[in-house]
């Protein structure tokens, strides 16, 4: 069974930055696209940013372009989301998702077959 752990979420001030990772295990493909996403309180649930699964190709959502930076280490199966410049906006719980066979990502978290439980980011002002 797929699993994805999403880990170094916390508080942060405002300006500060943060890096969160999601580790995968169990029987998934090394090449899967896999992103991350977000909800704030009261919000749906919206696109952060994703790899493509050979890691070539990025996508970002125009809130976080510039200041997020999405990495992967396929020898550790993991993926890390590098948060800059952090803004109280970008408070919410981030979820990593990935694809079960397509190296293609997508703003649509209804394309992803993977979510892990979610890591809370806190940013204060």
């Amino acid at each position: 069974q797929v699993q994805l752990v999403e880990s170094g979420g916390g508080l942060v001030q405002a300006g500060g930055s943060l890096t969160i990772s999601c580790v995968a295990s169990g029987r998934i493909f090394s090449n899967v696209a896999m992103g991350w996403f977000r909800q704030a309180p009261g919000k749906d649930r919206e696109f952060v940013a994703a790899l493509r699964g050979s890691g070539i190709t990025t996508g970002y959502a125009n809130s976080v372009r510039g200041r997020f930076t999405i990495s992967r280490d396929n020898a550790k199966n993991t993926v890390y989301l590098q948060m800059n410049s952090l803004k109280s906006e970008d408070t919410g719980v981030y979820y990593c998702a990935a694809s079960a066979n397509s190296e293609y990502w997508s703003r649509r978290p209804d394309v992803y077959d993977y979510w892990g439980q979610g890591t809370q980011v806190t940013v204060s002002s």
